[in-house]
């Protein structure tokens, strides 16, 4: 294949044409999109608010396709955004409309499970789900569960540390990966963490694992697994006052319980939640908190039994124990649907995500109650309320102007009150084109900066998802004086310009 030449190219339709022309030489001609009707299936992730329209897409077959079509950006200058199953939540596989939209779906492969090592080897696009599926003969599991675990793919939850419910006991991504295969833009092979214990050299794996996207290309991952608890079970709790709810998360974890799961709804979801899946919710409840218990019999009946006492210690006006495995999975049916049932009752949602300390729990969503009076828009919550983790979706119709702007000032408040509490402006959503602002309020312009250096380190010319993530500082400095007109800072120390 001959190298192609990077040349002056100022029309979109010639610079299409050159990186077409250019991928044809790599791919074949059914794996290369560049029509408007091929290309418009791609042109946003699960932040649907915001769209774009790639030059073209390369859906490569094999590792040395990957290469090649990173190796030819890489030579044309052609930005790269890498992309999964596009469920992501804050627009971080939302094409470059320049550039060229990487889509990694047929690597679809589990390569190994290993129940000696306790370890699966899979390629980037395999599903969350269908880890734990694979394992379940070995009598093991992939720990991290995101809402959606059905359809997300492992290269996804890499490129954004994704949760789940039941981070709080087992961890992020980044606690349950071992090793990420990948290439860099220059389409040179690179490797990640290990499969040892340790791994020689600087840990990179951290770094890489919430990248979104911006420091190298994933293609396969070597993941934990761990056995299945014998038996589990979850107190669905009711509470007439969101701050008792809210006291009583943190009176569970000051007790020295880690719940399996920590879950807090407030009753506008709960409402919602009910309507669709009849997971048995207490209508009637200011707020539920969902407390999971897992291991063996003995373990789950002593646990169970110090969390209900702290639960009714806090003011806990009902609490039901699942009786069996059905019951327990109705009680997460709900929690795991609350996005599509929010879906239902409003053209539109923006999905926030936060995070705060735990005590804090009431006083934010007192604070989105004022924002929701101020900004007109209702807001259903829903939390990882264990580690502090904030889910709330701002119901909103995007063919309105005047709603989507106030959408995105609402938004943004959120996660500024975030930070003004101690908390950051994201948990496992990323930050994307979503919160890229909002990364000015957390850090100064010279924290922006060196988080610049680290990927000018990976990707000297800036090709992979550039404009996301990491605000320039020309970006930080005019979002600040926005702010000042708009009189929203009210704390002299954020943002620093």
């Amino acid at each position: 294949m001959n190298a192609p030449q990077p040349i002056q190219v100022f029309n979109r339709a010639e610079r299409q044409a050159q990186v077409v022309s250019a991928l044809l030489q790599a791919l074949p001609a059914h794996a290369v999109l560049y029509t408007t009707e091929d290309t418009v299936p791609y042109e946003c992730d699960g932040l649907t608010a915001y769209r774009a329209r790639p030059l073209c897409v390369a859906l490569p077959e094999s590792y040395e396709q990957v290469q090649a079509v990173l190796k030819i950006c890489h030579t044309i200058d052609m930005p790269v955004v890498a992309r999964g199953a596009g469920t992501g939540l804050s627009g971080g596989a939302m094409p470059h409309t320049e550039g060229v939209t990487l889509s990694l779906a047929k690597f679809n492969q589990i390569l190994s499970v290993d129940p000696h090592s306790r370890t699966a080897v899979v390629q980037c696009g395999v599903r969350n789900l269908a880890i734990s599926e694979a394992a379940a003969p070995f009598g093991l599991y992939y720990a991290p569960d995101p809402s959606s675990q059905i359809a997300c793919t492992i290269g996804g939850n890499v490129a954004e540390n994704s949760g789940g419910v039941h981070c709080l006991k087992y961890g992020l991504t980044v606690h349950n990966v071992l090793q990420v295969k990948g290439f860099t833009i220059e389409g040179d092979p690179v490797t990640f963490g290990s499969t040892a214990l340790d791994t020689p050299g600087l840990d990179l794996l951290p770094l890489v694992v919430g990248s979104e996207g911006m420091l190298a290309v994933t293609t396969e991952v070597t993941v934990k697994l761990i056995p299945k608890p014998q038996l589990a079970r979850c107190i669905m709790a009711s509470f007439d006052d969101i701050r008792k709810a809210g006291d009583a998360v943190a009176e569970v974890i000051a007790a020295g319980i880690i719940p399996a799961g920590l879950e807090m709804m407030d009753k506008p979801m709960t409402v919602a939640v009910e309507d669709f899946v009849h997971a048995g919710y207490d209508l009637n409840a200011a707020a539920i908190l969902l407390c999971e218990s897992d291991g063996t019999p003995e373990e789950v009946e002593e646990e169970i039994g110090r969390m209900s006492e702290v639960l009714r210690r806090c003011g806990a006006t009902a609490i039901t124990v699942s009786r069996d495995e059905a019951q327990r999975l109705r009680f997460w049916s709900g929690r795991k649907n609350a996005f599509p049932a929010s879906g239902r009752i409003s053209p539109d949602y923006m999905c926030m995500d936060s995070t705060i300390p735990r005590k804090r729990l009431a006083d934010i969503l007192q604070a989105i109650a004022q924002m929701e009076e101020k900004y007109q828009l209702r807001c259903l919550n829903v939390f990882h309320a264990g580690d502090g983790n904030l889910h709330p979706l701002i119901l909103f119709d995007a063919n309105d102007a005047d709603q989507m702007h106030r959408c995105e000032q609402f938004g943004a408040e959120i996660l500024e009150t975030s930070v003004a509490m101690g908390g950051t402006v994201t948990g496992e959503h990323g930050v994307g084109i979503e919160k890229v602002n909002s990364m000015c309020v957390q850090f100064s312009a010279q924290e922006n900066a060196q988080m610049f250096t680290i990927k000018k380190a990976f990707d000297d010319k800036g090709l992979l998802n550039p404009g996301k993530v990491i605000p320039t500082l020309h970006r930080c400095a005019e979002y600040g004086k926005m702010l000042v007109r708009a009189g929203q800072i009210k704390h002299p120390d954020l943002p620093r310009f």
